[in-house]
Protein backbone atom coordinates (compact mmCIF):
# COMPACT_ATOMS: atom_id res chain seq x y z
CA UNK A 1 0.00 0.00 0.00
CA UNK A 2 1.26 3.44 -1.27
CA UNK A 3 0.80 6.45 0.73
CA UNK A 4 -0.09 9.35 -1.63
CA UNK A 5 -0.42 13.26 -0.70
CA UNK A 6 -1.22 16.08 -2.21
CA UNK A 7 0.98 18.54 -4.37
CA UNK A 8 0.39 21.82 -2.97
CA UNK A 9 3.57 23.31 -4.63
CA UNK A 10 3.24 21.92 -7.80
CA UNK A 11 5.34 20.20 -10.35
CA UNK A 12 8.59 21.58 -11.63
CA UNK A 13 11.57 20.90 -13.72
CA UNK A 14 12.32 18.95 -16.17
CA UNK A 15 12.37 15.21 -16.70
CA UNK A 16 13.87 12.55 -20.02
CA UNK A 17 10.87 10.04 -19.59
CA UNK A 18 12.02 5.98 -20.41
CA UNK A 19 12.08 4.96 -23.89
CA UNK A 20 9.08 4.49 -25.99
CA UNK A 21 7.62 0.88 -25.09
CA UNK A 22 6.44 -0.26 -28.32
CA UNK A 23 9.34 0.47 -30.02
CA UNK A 24 11.60 -1.02 -27.76
CA UNK A 25 9.86 -4.48 -28.05
CA UNK A 26 9.86 -3.71 -32.24
CA UNK A 27 13.47 -3.09 -32.05
CA UNK A 28 14.09 -6.38 -29.84
CA UNK A 29 12.30 -8.59 -32.75
CA UNK A 30 13.43 -6.76 -35.79
CA UNK A 31 16.78 -6.94 -34.54
CA UNK A 32 16.37 -10.64 -34.03
CA UNK A 33 15.15 -11.44 -37.34
CA UNK A 34 17.46 -9.52 -39.07
CA UNK A 35 21.02 -10.46 -40.04
CA UNK A 36 24.03 -8.28 -38.39
CA UNK A 37 23.93 -6.80 -35.25
CA UNK A 38 21.44 -4.01 -33.84
CA UNK A 39 22.45 -1.60 -30.82
CA UNK A 40 19.62 -0.76 -29.09
CA UNK A 41 20.01 2.45 -26.70
CA UNK A 42 17.52 4.18 -24.16
CA UNK A 43 15.60 0.71 -24.19
CA UNK A 44 12.66 0.67 -21.81
CA UNK A 45 14.02 -1.93 -18.78
CA UNK A 46 10.10 -2.36 -17.73
CA UNK A 47 8.77 -5.68 -17.60
CA UNK A 48 6.95 -6.10 -20.95
CA UNK A 49 10.05 -5.12 -22.81
CA UNK A 50 12.15 -7.66 -20.64
CA UNK A 51 9.65 -10.26 -21.26
CA UNK A 52 10.41 -9.64 -25.24
CA UNK A 53 14.66 -10.07 -24.60
CA UNK A 54 13.87 -13.38 -22.82
CA UNK A 55 11.46 -14.58 -25.37
CA UNK A 56 13.83 -14.33 -28.12
CA UNK A 57 16.81 -15.04 -25.66
CA UNK A 58 14.57 -18.44 -25.55
CA UNK A 59 14.62 -18.86 -29.59
CA UNK A 60 18.30 -18.80 -29.83
CA UNK A 61 19.17 -15.30 -30.64
CA UNK A 62 22.28 -13.95 -28.72
CA UNK A 63 21.15 -10.58 -26.77
CA UNK A 64 23.12 -8.64 -23.80
CA UNK A 65 21.80 -5.90 -22.16
CA UNK A 66 23.44 -2.90 -19.93
CA UNK A 67 21.04 -0.85 -18.71
CA UNK A 68 19.34 0.25 -21.37
CA UNK A 69 21.47 -0.39 -23.76
CA UNK A 70 20.86 -3.95 -25.63
CA UNK A 71 22.72 -5.81 -28.23
CA UNK A 72 21.36 -8.18 -30.53
CA UNK A 73 22.87 -10.47 -32.58
CA UNK A 74 20.51 -11.31 -35.23
CA UNK A 75 19.78 -14.58 -36.16
CA UNK A 76 17.21 -14.05 -39.51
CA UNK A 77 13.59 -15.04 -39.69
CA UNK A 78 14.59 -18.33 -41.18
CA UNK A 79 17.23 -19.45 -38.45
CA UNK A 80 15.25 -18.49 -35.36
CA UNK A 81 15.43 -22.13 -33.20
CA UNK A 82 12.29 -24.35 -31.58
CA UNK A 83 12.32 -23.35 -27.56
CA UNK A 84 13.15 -25.66 -25.12
CA UNK A 85 9.80 -24.64 -23.25
CA UNK A 86 7.02 -22.82 -23.34
CA UNK A 87 7.38 -19.29 -24.20
CA UNK A 88 6.39 -17.06 -20.89
CA UNK A 89 4.86 -13.59 -22.18
CA UNK A 90 4.13 -12.74 -18.32
CA UNK A 91 1.82 -9.58 -18.76
CA UNK A 92 2.29 -8.55 -22.30
CA UNK A 93 -0.02 -8.51 -24.69
CA UNK A 94 2.37 -6.82 -27.20
CA UNK A 95 4.93 -9.48 -27.06
CA UNK A 96 2.50 -12.76 -27.43
CA UNK A 97 0.22 -10.47 -30.64
CA UNK A 98 3.61 -9.53 -32.26
CA UNK A 99 5.42 -13.03 -31.75
CA UNK A 100 2.53 -15.39 -33.35
CA UNK A 101 2.96 -13.49 -36.21
CA UNK A 102 6.75 -14.33 -36.66
CA UNK A 103 6.36 -18.15 -35.41
CA UNK A 104 3.64 -18.62 -37.59
CA UNK A 105 5.97 -18.40 -40.76
CA UNK A 106 8.71 -20.73 -38.48
CA UNK A 107 9.64 -24.23 -38.97
CA UNK A 108 8.73 -25.27 -35.80
CA UNK A 109 6.06 -25.81 -32.62
CA UNK A 110 6.09 -23.25 -30.03
CA UNK A 111 3.40 -22.67 -26.52
CA UNK A 112 2.94 -19.23 -25.39
CA UNK A 113 1.79 -18.82 -21.66
CA UNK A 114 1.47 -15.53 -19.96
CA UNK A 115 -0.13 -14.40 -16.05
CA UNK A 116 -3.51 -14.30 -15.22
CA UNK A 117 -4.23 -11.06 -16.49
CA UNK A 118 -2.71 -12.07 -19.95
CA UNK A 119 -4.23 -15.04 -20.08
CA UNK A 120 -7.87 -13.64 -19.79
CA UNK A 121 -7.33 -11.29 -23.23
CA UNK A 122 -8.70 -11.89 -26.14
CA UNK A 123 -6.18 -13.72 -28.75
CA UNK A 124 -8.67 -14.70 -31.95
CA UNK A 125 -8.47 -11.16 -33.19
CA UNK A 126 -4.73 -12.36 -34.10
CA UNK A 127 -5.32 -16.02 -34.84
CA UNK A 128 -7.97 -15.62 -37.26
CA UNK A 129 -6.40 -13.08 -40.11
CA UNK A 130 -3.20 -15.32 -39.44
CA UNK A 131 -5.37 -18.27 -40.93
CA UNK A 132 -5.58 -15.83 -44.39
CA UNK A 133 -1.80 -16.38 -44.35
CA UNK A 134 -1.95 -19.91 -43.48
CA UNK A 135 -0.78 -19.43 -40.02
CA UNK A 136 -2.35 -21.65 -37.53
CA UNK A 137 -2.66 -20.47 -34.22
CA UNK A 138 -4.32 -23.17 -31.46
CA UNK A 139 -6.20 -21.42 -28.65
CA UNK A 140 -8.11 -22.35 -25.82
CA UNK A 141 -12.31 -22.17 -26.10
CA UNK A 142 -12.22 -18.70 -24.93
CA UNK A 143 -10.15 -17.82 -27.33
CA UNK A 144 -6.97 -17.03 -24.95
CA UNK A 145 -3.83 -18.25 -23.97
CA UNK A 146 -1.86 -20.66 -23.77
CA UNK A 147 -1.79 -20.93 -27.56
CA UNK A 148 0.01 -23.09 -29.43
CA UNK A 149 1.82 -21.90 -33.00
CA UNK A 150 2.00 -24.77 -35.82
CA UNK A 151 4.37 -23.01 -38.03
CA UNK A 152 5.20 -23.57 -41.46
CA UNK A 153 5.53 -21.87 -44.91
CA UNK A 154 3.20 -19.24 -45.20
CA UNK A 155 1.36 -17.42 -48.60
CA UNK A 156 0.57 -14.18 -49.37
CA UNK A 157 -2.87 -12.36 -48.58
CA UNK A 158 -4.99 -9.64 -48.83
CA UNK A 159 -7.18 -8.85 -45.48
CA UNK A 160 -9.04 -5.85 -44.34
CA UNK A 161 -9.18 -5.90 -40.55
CA UNK A 162 -11.46 -6.15 -38.17
CA UNK A 163 -10.30 -4.35 -35.67
CA UNK A 164 -8.27 -1.07 -35.00
CA UNK A 165 -5.21 -2.52 -33.51
CA UNK A 166 -1.24 -1.95 -34.28
CA UNK A 167 -0.19 -5.27 -32.33
CA UNK A 168 -3.00 -7.03 -35.17
CA UNK A 169 -1.38 -5.18 -37.60
CA UNK A 170 2.01 -6.00 -37.22
CA UNK A 171 1.49 -9.76 -36.14
CA UNK A 172 0.32 -9.94 -40.04
CA UNK A 173 2.67 -8.19 -41.05
CA UNK A 174 5.26 -10.11 -39.42
CA UNK A 175 3.62 -13.00 -41.35
CA UNK A 176 3.55 -11.10 -44.55
CA UNK A 177 7.38 -10.62 -44.49
CA UNK A 178 7.31 -14.53 -44.86
CA UNK A 179 5.31 -15.45 -47.37
CA UNK A 180 5.83 -16.64 -50.77
CA UNK A 181 3.89 -13.77 -52.43
CA UNK A 182 3.15 -9.49 -51.76
CA UNK A 183 0.49 -8.94 -49.26
CA UNK A 184 -2.43 -5.99 -48.48
CA UNK A 185 -3.29 -5.24 -45.08
CA UNK A 186 -6.37 -2.59 -45.36
CA UNK A 187 -6.90 -1.15 -41.67
CA UNK A 188 -10.06 -0.21 -40.57
CA UNK A 189 -8.68 3.08 -38.64
CA UNK A 190 -5.11 4.52 -39.11
CA UNK A 191 -2.85 2.59 -35.89
CA UNK A 192 0.21 3.19 -34.90
CA UNK A 193 2.88 2.70 -37.37
CA UNK A 194 5.91 2.03 -35.62
CA UNK A 195 6.37 -1.37 -37.32
CA UNK A 196 6.31 -0.04 -40.70
CA UNK A 197 9.05 2.70 -40.27
CA UNK A 198 11.35 0.19 -38.29
CA UNK A 199 11.07 -2.27 -41.18
CA UNK A 200 11.81 0.52 -44.08
CA UNK A 201 15.19 1.49 -41.33
CA UNK A 202 16.14 -2.55 -41.11
CA UNK A 203 15.84 -2.64 -45.22
CA UNK A 204 12.15 -4.41 -45.96
CA UNK A 205 9.84 -3.33 -48.74
CA UNK A 206 6.85 -2.14 -47.09
CA UNK A 207 4.45 1.16 -48.14
CA UNK A 208 1.53 2.60 -47.27
CA UNK A 209 -1.10 3.90 -49.21
CA UNK A 210 -3.75 6.33 -48.56
CA UNK A 211 -2.73 5.94 -45.07
CA UNK A 212 -4.30 2.87 -43.99
CA UNK A 213 -3.31 0.30 -47.14
CA UNK A 214 -0.16 -1.64 -45.84
CA UNK A 215 1.69 -3.28 -48.92
CA UNK A 216 4.17 -5.96 -47.95
CA UNK A 217 6.47 -7.19 -50.79
CA UNK A 218 8.61 -10.34 -48.91
CA UNK A 219 11.79 -11.71 -49.91
CA UNK A 220 14.46 -8.68 -48.70
CA UNK A 221 17.40 -9.15 -46.54
CA UNK A 222 16.79 -7.74 -43.18
CA UNK A 223 19.69 -5.59 -41.74
CA UNK A 224 20.96 -5.08 -37.99
CA UNK A 225 20.82 -0.95 -37.70
CA UNK A 226 21.28 1.24 -34.84
CA UNK A 227 18.23 2.34 -32.82
CA UNK A 228 17.75 5.58 -30.87
CA UNK A 229 14.39 4.78 -28.78
CA UNK A 230 12.46 8.18 -28.20
CA UNK A 231 10.79 9.03 -25.09
CA UNK A 232 7.91 7.10 -24.67
CA UNK A 233 4.65 9.66 -24.92
CA UNK A 234 2.45 7.24 -23.06
CA UNK A 235 4.94 7.50 -20.23
CA UNK A 236 5.69 11.23 -20.63
CA UNK A 237 1.64 11.85 -20.85
CA UNK A 238 1.23 10.97 -16.90
CA UNK A 239 3.47 14.02 -16.46
CA UNK A 240 1.87 16.29 -18.92
CA UNK A 241 -1.49 15.62 -17.62
CA UNK A 242 -0.39 15.96 -13.86
CA UNK A 243 1.49 19.44 -14.58
CA UNK A 244 -1.76 20.42 -16.53
CA UNK A 245 -4.09 19.87 -13.32
CA UNK A 246 -1.95 20.35 -10.49
CA UNK A 247 -2.36 23.87 -9.35
CA UNK A 248 1.53 25.91 -10.45
CA UNK A 249 3.03 23.49 -12.15
CA UNK A 250 5.69 23.62 -15.07
CA UNK A 251 6.90 21.00 -16.66
CA UNK A 252 9.04 20.26 -19.60
CA UNK A 253 9.55 16.05 -20.83
CA UNK A 254 12.53 15.86 -23.10
CA UNK A 255 13.10 13.82 -26.65
CA UNK A 256 9.43 12.54 -26.37
CA UNK A 257 7.99 10.64 -29.61
CA UNK A 258 6.45 12.90 -31.30
CA UNK A 259 4.98 10.27 -34.26
CA UNK A 260 1.58 11.35 -35.71
CA UNK A 261 -0.11 8.51 -34.28
CA UNK A 262 1.29 9.13 -30.56
CA UNK A 263 0.23 12.48 -29.98
CA UNK A 264 -3.72 12.08 -29.59
CA UNK A 265 -3.14 13.00 -26.16
CA UNK A 266 -1.39 16.20 -27.27
CA UNK A 267 -4.08 16.96 -29.78
CA UNK A 268 -6.69 16.29 -26.69
CA UNK A 269 -4.58 18.93 -23.97
CA UNK A 270 -4.88 21.93 -27.02
CA UNK A 271 -8.63 21.11 -27.52
CA UNK A 272 -9.33 21.33 -23.67
CA UNK A 273 -6.99 24.85 -23.30
CA UNK A 274 -4.19 23.57 -22.25
CA UNK A 275 -1.52 25.76 -22.10
CA UNK A 276 1.60 23.38 -24.16
CA UNK A 277 4.83 24.23 -26.16
CA UNK A 278 6.71 21.84 -28.78
CA UNK A 279 10.66 22.30 -29.82
CA UNK A 280 10.92 19.34 -32.28
CA UNK A 281 13.47 17.10 -33.35
CA UNK A 282 14.37 13.70 -35.24
CA UNK A 283 15.82 10.82 -34.77
CA UNK A 284 15.97 6.92 -36.32
CA UNK A 285 13.26 7.99 -38.21
CA UNK A 286 10.84 8.91 -35.93
CA UNK A 287 9.86 12.28 -34.58
CA UNK A 288 10.68 13.70 -31.70
CA UNK A 289 10.93 16.88 -29.26
CA UNK A 290 10.58 18.51 -25.95
CA UNK A 291 7.33 19.51 -24.43
CA UNK A 292 6.57 22.12 -21.61
CA UNK A 293 3.20 22.06 -20.05
CA UNK A 294 1.77 24.01 -17.17
CA UNK A 295 -0.95 24.55 -15.20
CA UNK A 296 -4.10 25.51 -16.90
CA UNK A 297 -8.33 25.71 -17.01
CA UNK A 298 -9.91 23.33 -19.14
CA UNK A 299 -12.79 22.67 -21.49
CA UNK A 300 -15.01 20.00 -21.61
CA UNK A 301 -14.11 16.87 -24.49
CA UNK A 302 -16.09 14.89 -26.98
CA UNK A 303 -14.19 11.66 -28.11
CA UNK A 304 -16.23 9.33 -30.71
CA UNK A 305 -14.88 6.24 -32.06
CA UNK A 306 -12.85 7.64 -34.82
CA UNK A 307 -10.40 9.71 -32.10
CA UNK A 308 -9.58 6.34 -30.05
CA UNK A 309 -7.01 4.69 -32.07
CA UNK A 310 -4.79 7.52 -31.63
CA UNK A 311 -5.44 7.67 -27.17
CA UNK A 312 -6.21 4.06 -26.37
CA UNK A 313 -3.91 3.53 -23.83
CA UNK A 314 -3.78 7.25 -22.11
CA UNK A 315 -7.86 7.11 -22.36
CA UNK A 316 -7.46 6.42 -18.13
CA UNK A 317 -5.83 9.86 -18.71
CA UNK A 318 -8.16 11.99 -21.17
CA UNK A 319 -10.89 10.73 -18.63
CA UNK A 320 -8.81 12.41 -15.59
CA UNK A 321 -8.45 16.02 -17.51
CA UNK A 322 -12.69 15.45 -18.35
CA UNK A 323 -12.53 14.90 -14.70
CA UNK A 324 -10.68 18.33 -14.08
CA UNK A 325 -12.38 20.10 -16.52
CA UNK A 326 -15.34 23.00 -16.08
CA UNK A 327 -18.43 20.91 -17.46
CA UNK A 328 -19.29 17.33 -19.16
CA UNK A 329 -17.35 15.21 -21.44
CA UNK A 330 -17.93 12.37 -22.85
CA UNK A 331 -16.31 9.56 -24.19
CA UNK A 332 -17.73 6.81 -26.85
CA UNK A 333 -16.87 4.47 -29.03
CA UNK A 334 -13.86 2.55 -26.50
CA UNK A 335 -15.13 -0.46 -26.04
CA UNK A 336 -11.60 -1.67 -26.68
CA UNK A 337 -10.52 -0.36 -23.05
CA UNK A 338 -12.69 -3.18 -21.84
CA UNK A 339 -10.03 -6.20 -22.58
CA UNK A 340 -7.01 -4.40 -21.90
CA UNK A 341 -5.34 -5.07 -18.39
CA UNK A 342 -8.27 -4.62 -16.65
CA UNK A 343 -11.91 -3.69 -17.94
CA UNK A 344 -10.82 0.28 -18.22
CA UNK A 345 -14.08 1.21 -18.50
CA UNK A 346 -15.19 -0.39 -15.19
CA UNK A 347 -12.29 0.40 -13.46
CA UNK A 348 -11.80 4.11 -14.23
CA UNK A 349 -15.24 4.89 -13.63
CA UNK A 350 -14.84 3.09 -10.01
CA UNK A 351 -11.35 5.04 -9.16
CA UNK A 352 -12.97 8.43 -10.02
CA UNK A 353 -16.26 7.98 -8.33
CA UNK A 354 -13.87 7.01 -5.41
CA UNK A 355 -12.60 11.13 -5.98
CA UNK A 356 -16.04 12.36 -5.96
CA UNK A 357 -16.40 12.59 -9.38
CA UNK A 358 -19.68 11.94 -11.47
CA UNK A 359 -19.36 9.52 -13.96
CA UNK A 360 -21.41 7.55 -15.72
CA UNK A 361 -19.98 3.98 -17.11
CA UNK A 362 -21.28 3.46 -20.99
CA UNK A 363 -20.69 0.31 -22.94
CA UNK A 364 -18.30 1.92 -25.04
CA UNK A 365 -16.92 4.61 -22.50
CA UNK A 366 -18.20 7.26 -19.75
CA UNK A 367 -20.09 10.43 -19.62
CA UNK A 368 -17.95 12.55 -16.49
CA UNK A 369 -18.84 15.65 -14.76
CA UNK A 370 -16.07 17.84 -14.62
CA UNK A 371 -15.14 20.24 -12.20
CA UNK A 372 -11.71 21.94 -10.65
CA UNK A 373 -12.22 20.71 -6.99
CA UNK A 374 -13.11 16.98 -5.69
CA UNK A 375 -15.07 16.06 -2.52
CA UNK A 376 -13.33 12.51 -1.81
CA UNK A 377 -15.45 9.88 -1.22
CA UNK A 378 -12.90 7.01 -0.44
CA UNK A 379 -9.37 7.56 0.36
CA UNK A 380 -8.23 3.82 -0.78
CA UNK A 381 -7.34 3.81 -4.59
CA UNK A 382 -6.98 0.35 -5.92
CA UNK A 383 -4.56 -0.22 -9.70
CA UNK A 384 -6.67 -3.94 -9.91
CA UNK A 385 -2.57 -5.16 -11.22
CA UNK A 386 -2.92 -2.39 -13.91
CA UNK A 387 0.16 -0.32 -14.56
CA UNK A 388 -2.00 2.89 -16.02
CA UNK A 389 -4.92 2.71 -13.84
CA UNK A 390 -1.98 2.56 -11.05
CA UNK A 391 0.02 6.04 -12.49
CA UNK A 392 -3.59 7.55 -12.88
CA UNK A 393 -4.44 7.28 -9.41
CA UNK A 394 -1.03 8.71 -8.78
CA UNK A 395 -1.52 11.58 -10.57
CA UNK A 396 -5.17 12.19 -9.63
CA UNK A 397 -3.79 11.96 -5.69
CA UNK A 398 -1.42 14.90 -6.34
CA UNK A 399 -4.96 17.08 -7.08
CA UNK A 400 -6.73 15.83 -3.46
CA UNK A 401 -7.37 17.54 -0.44
CA UNK A 402 -6.07 14.79 1.90
CA UNK A 403 -3.56 12.33 1.65
CA UNK A 404 -4.80 8.80 0.03
CA UNK A 405 -3.39 5.25 -0.12
CA UNK A 406 -2.79 3.20 -3.31
CA UNK A 407 -2.84 -0.55 -3.56
CA UNK A 408 -1.21 -3.09 -5.72
CA UNK A 409 1.07 -0.31 -6.64
CA UNK A 410 3.90 -2.38 -8.01
CA UNK A 411 1.88 -3.38 -11.07
CA UNK A 412 3.20 0.02 -12.36
CA UNK A 413 6.80 -1.70 -13.15
CA UNK A 414 5.23 -3.01 -15.96
CA UNK A 415 5.95 -0.26 -18.38
CA UNK A 416 7.33 2.30 -15.17
CA UNK A 417 9.76 1.00 -12.90
CA UNK A 418 11.44 4.37 -12.49
CA UNK A 419 7.80 6.56 -11.96
CA UNK A 420 7.53 7.27 -8.51
CA UNK A 421 11.18 8.52 -8.11
CA UNK A 422 10.56 10.14 -11.52
CA UNK A 423 7.23 11.89 -10.18
CA UNK A 424 9.23 12.49 -6.91
CA UNK A 425 11.97 14.36 -8.82
CA UNK A 426 8.94 17.05 -10.49
CA UNK A 427 7.92 16.89 -6.76
CA UNK A 428 11.32 18.93 -5.38
CA UNK A 429 12.82 15.10 -4.22
CA UNK A 430 13.84 15.25 -0.70
CA UNK A 431 12.44 18.38 -0.40
CA UNK A 432 9.00 17.72 -0.95
CA UNK A 433 8.66 13.54 -0.67
CA UNK A 434 5.06 13.08 -1.32
CA UNK A 435 5.10 9.95 0.00
CA UNK A 436 6.70 8.72 -3.29
CA UNK A 437 10.28 8.01 -2.24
Amino acid sequence: MKKLLPARMGLHGSLLVPGDKSISHRAVMLGAISEGETEISHFLTGEDCETTIKAFQALGVRIEQAGTNVRVEGQGLANLKAPAQPLSMGNSGTTTRLIMGILAGSSFLTTLIGDQSLQRRPMRRVSEPLKEFGGEVQLTADGTLPATIIGHQLHGAKYEMKVASAQVKSALIFAALQAKQSSIIVEKLPTRNHTEIMLHQFGAHIRTVDNKVIIVDPGEKLVGQEVTVPGDMSSAAFFLVAATIVPHSKVTLKGVNLNPTRTGIIDILQQMGAKLSIEEQFSTGEPSGDITVENSALRPIHLTAEDIPAVIDELPLVALLAACSDGQSTIRGAQELRVKETDRIKTVVAELRKLGVQVKELPDGMVIDGRPSWDIQDPQLDSYGDHRLGMMDAIAALKADQPLQLAHEDAVAVSYPGFFADLATLLGGAHHDNGLN
